[in-house]
């Protein structure tokens, strides 16, 4: 399996583009801005508390976005009295020491309390982004705050161990938590991550010291900060993505950006030197990087309302306020299969790899509901449960699925922490006013009806008529696309090119002269 991360970069934006042996699984996107008016998820403020609400059991905070981030009860943490006692003492330049060694923690917090009982209005608050700001509503943030690094996340006031569930293996999860109850500071809590599986107590402590040097750093910008003001930003989006999804077995990292080239080298350095040769810089001027990845490509014809898969088969996707609605179609599909039954299943089982990487690279979240093709077999649709729950595990989302319905409904719950991928595929119609799918896309609907055409009768001849500027594309060049589909399909396909024709317009022909039916 070969896994690349494509960096692409201009003068406002920085793309991230992950691919999966050539195949886009996620889509990722940075303004080059800065300052305290950008959020993104694991940013730290020193926050104004706006005024408390007991009917919500939460408080509206002032983190300088337009419209107040959202603080539950429940994320205030248990020992928010410590907290804020620490904040205090800090921003009035009363103390300088930044450890928690000396700081005697304060009773904590009763979990089913009031909020009026620990937090009033303009009250200075440390706060972290625990959910981008979305359509209108402002930033969700939790008053328990944490500092991701490689191998641990380094959690204040708490002296809580916890081991990621993912690392199975007993004698590790003792290892690595004797480790951590021998270099930990007192005062902080410590979230070991699955990658921390195998390394050594060096690498371990190195990425806990360069944490601890964060959170001092965090604590010097207080004393002087304007209320309120990110105090701690996440890293690039570069470093934060190899942080989260690098392992051995990614392949390259290619850019096209030489700052970003040596940014992501010396991050690598640290956190994996034995790859710090994949990393690349892309230097062509004749084809755009994500040209060269077919990436361009596989955006046009992933985010659209319909998604083409295989054999003719489709999705459409509909987003409502509340949810979003996936429908599985098998289009003009063959039946090769020995029943209605297996074909379900095998479109079924196509739709859903489709779906789990189509939820990742929207980055689609709250309630989707999938309309699957109806099974009357309970095997195949547990079979389909399974599956789907399969392509989903590298899904770094929180995430639920539930069983399919005997409807063929499964309901899936996901996480969203920013605003969901969205991309316009369609343009304007040269032709007359309005919009059509965007035409890099009529090529792939070509193939898609000729192979459904081929399947039902393979004895036939087929004559494609299109548009010339289609019909050129088709023909010219070698090896050329309609020589492609000879070998592919082991029939020759004759184009015609028609000047009556719109753009986007072509039909399929017999010897007869007879308009084929897709």
């Amino acid at each position: 399996m070969n896994k690349e991360l494509i960096i692409r970069s201009d003068s406002e934006t920085v793309d991230f583009a992950l691919l999966k042996d050539g195949r886009l699984i996620e889509l990722h996107q940075e303004r080059e801005e800065s300052g305290d008016d950008t959020f993104q998820v694991g940013d730290i403020f020193i926050a104004k508390i706006r005024k408390p609400v007991p009917g919500l059991n939460a408080a509206f905070v002032h983190v300088g976005f337009e419209k107040d981030a959202f603080l539950h009860y429940h994320d205030l943490g248990p020992n928010l009295r410590t907290l804020l006692k620490f904040t205090k003492l800090v921003s009035g330049g009363k103390t300088k020491d930044y450890s928690l060694n000396n700081l005697p923690f304060e009773e904590e917090i009763d979990k089913d309390g009031a909020i009026t009982d620990v937090l009033s209005a303009n009250q200075s608050l440390l706060v972290q982004i625990v959910k981008e700001p979305i359509s209108t509503k402002g930033p969700r943030i939790s008053s328990e705050l944490s500092i991701a690094g490689r191998y641990v996340v380094l959690v204040p006031f708490s002296n809580r161990i916890s081991i990621s569930q993912k690392i199975e293996s007993k004698e590790e999860k003792d290892r690595l938590k004797k480790i951590l109850q021998a270099i930990k500071p007192k005062g902080f809590g410590v979230i070991v991550r699955t990658v921390a599986e195998g390394m050594q107590v060096a690498d371990i402590e190195r990425d806990l010291d360069n944490l601890m040097a964060k959170w001092n750093n965090m604590c010097k910008k207080l004393a002087t900060a304007h209320h309120p003001s990110k105090v701690l930003g996440e890293v690039n989006k570069a470093s934060s993505i190899l942080r989260d999804v690098f392992n051995d077995t990614f392949t390259g990292i290619i850019t096209d950006d030489e700052d970003m080239y040596y940014q992501t080298k010396d991050y690598l350095q640290e956190i994996a030197p034995s790859k710090v040769s994949i990393v690349k810089h892309y230097q062509s001027r004749e084809v755009p990087i994500f040209e060269k990845y077919s990436i361009e490509r596989q955006i046009k014809t992933s985010f659209g309302k319909t998604v083409s898969m295989s054999k003719g088969a489709y999705l459409i996707i509909e987003h409502t306020e509340a949810l979003h609605v996936i429908d599985v179609n098998s289009g003009n599909r063959s039946n090769k299969s020995q029943s209605q039954e297996d074909t379900a299943l095998e479109v079924n089982l196509i739709a859903a790899a489709e779906i789990a990487r189509q939820l990742r690279l929207r980055d689609m979240g709250g309630i989707i509901v999938v309309d699957f093709i109806d099974m009357g077999n309970p095997e195949n649709r547990k079979t389909l449960y399974d599956f789907l729950k399969e392509e989903m595990s590298d899904d770094k989302a929180k995430h639920k699925i539930l069983p399919p319905s005997k409807f063929g409904l499964i309901q899936i719950t996901r996480q969203r922490v920013r605003p969901e991928m969205s991309i316009e595929t369609r343009e304007e119609d040269p032709n007359e006013h309005g919009e059509i799918e965007a035409p890099i896309l009529v090529i792939d609907k070509i193939k898609a009806d000729l192979e459904s055409i081929i399947t039902r009768d393979r004895a036939q001849k087929i004559i494609l008529h299109a548009h010339p500027f289609v019909a050129a594309y088709l023909t010219q060049g070698f090896p050329s696309i309609r020589s492609k589909w000879s070998w592919e399909f082991k029939k020759w396909i004759t184009v015609v090119p028609r000047d009556a024709y719109t753009y986007l317009e072509y039909h399929f022909l017999n010897n007869n002269g007879k308009e084929i039916s897709e």
